[in-house]
């Protein structure tokens, strides 16, 4: 069972960028220009499949053929950085409109956001003060956080592309800024990626330790060897359990109270994957080694025990297919990216109040 493109696209942007690691962002621009680009056909295809032009995918959104020029790819990913760099002058303006209405904060507004030269200085900053204890000192915890964020410019096209997501999919969501210092889901995200990023290194029990703290502070349990892609919505997020061997695509949208967890005391692959664009609803178990196609809803509270097909929809405990098991309805739209909790209902003759 192939699951290349459940997985963030590191393995496409490393042949891009890998002639210029540990670099600064403007000496990645400039060296982008000479870079050679090898790409697998068969992961881009699966990986962009439902990727939307919302959000800074390293790649184009048109595949990829020899006969194409090369620098489309490069001109892509020169746009991403410009894109990034866009976002992060506008949080600057959205921290000083904050200031402007409410001078109270502008202290936490400056330590937190204006005094800092770039968005990964100012989340290793923000994590940093929020996960630090009598034990661990924010000074530590900011020096490792801003190692990983600027060893691998991969995880500043992630945490772009989650806070794109919640502030395009999350109607409670009132400016980049507002997610960026309060969303607890969104901080739990760019926390996991650091601590994932420690585990594939082999310093686990550091990864683990930040886990601990996350959940601790967030009431957000990921473990970090889990696998999670870009454009990621954990919608008020507590209670949110995620185990070691769960695989998460890209553009997903997970409300609170969702586990993603195991069946019992079974070692190995045994935790859910995940497909692109897959909504899932407040309070819904995934349990097993089981497959969440693309684009497929899981309607709230429901157990799900067995595969779901792509852009169908699941609901209840146990958890059925909308339209039957023979013949699903098919969803139009992409369920993670319209947030539609309810539409099935029309469909469901059974539902009764």
């Amino acid at each position: 069972m192939s699951t290349n493109f459940l997985g963030s696209p590191p393995p496409l942007f490393k042949n891009v960028i890998s002639p210029c690691n540990k670099l600064s962002t403007f000496t990645i621009r400039a060296c982008l220009h000479s870079c050679e680009p090898k790409i697998d056909d068969h992961i881009y295809n699966n990986y962009t499949k439902y990727c939307t032009p919302n959000f800074p995918n390293p790649v184009s959104q048109t595949p990829i053929s020899e006969k194409q020029p090369k620098t489309i790819l490069n001109h892509t990913i020169l746009d991403n950085f410009a894109k990034d760099d866009d976002l992060w002058l506008k949080m600057q303006k959205e921290a000083r409109l904050d200031i402007e209405q409410e001078p109270l904060l502008s202290n936490y507004y400056k330590n937190s956001i204006l005094v800092h030269d770039s968005i990964e200085s100012a989340l290793a900053n923000h994590l940093s003060m929020k996960l630090s204890n009598s034990s661990i000192s924010s000074e530590t915890l900011y020096d490792l956080f801003m190692g990983v964020l600027t060893e691998d410019q991969e995880l500043i096209f992630d945490v772009n592309a989650d806070l794109r997501a919640v502030k395009e999919r999350d109607p409670a969501c009132i400016s980049y800024i507002h997610c960026f210092l309060n969303f607890k889901g969104f901080l739990a995200c760019q926390a996991h990626r650091i601590a994932h990023k420690l585990w594939s290194k082999g310093r686990k029990i550091l990864a683990l330790v930040i886990q601990n703290r996350v959940c601790e502070v967030f009431a957000v349990d990921i473990h970090p060897g889990a696998r999670i892609g870009r454009g990621i919505l954990l919608d008020h997020a507590t209670g949110v359990v995620i185990g070691e061997t769960a695989i998460i695509g890209n553009n997903v949208s997970i409300l609170h109270n969702v586990t993603l967890g195991g069946t019992g005391k079974m070692s190995g692959d045994r935790h859910p994957k995940i497909g692109d664009g897959v909504l899932i609803g407040a309070g819904t178990c995934v349990l097993g080694n089981v497959r969440i196609e693309n684009g497929a809803k899981i309607g709230a509270g429901s157990v799900v025990l067995m595969e779901v097909p792509e852009r169908t929809t699941a609901v209840g405990n146990p958890a059925r297919l909308i339209g039957g098991k023979a013949n699903p309805i098919k969803l139009d739209k992409i369920p993670s990216l319209t947030m539609d909790h309810t539409s099935y209902l029309s469909e469901w003759s059974d539902y009764v109040i």
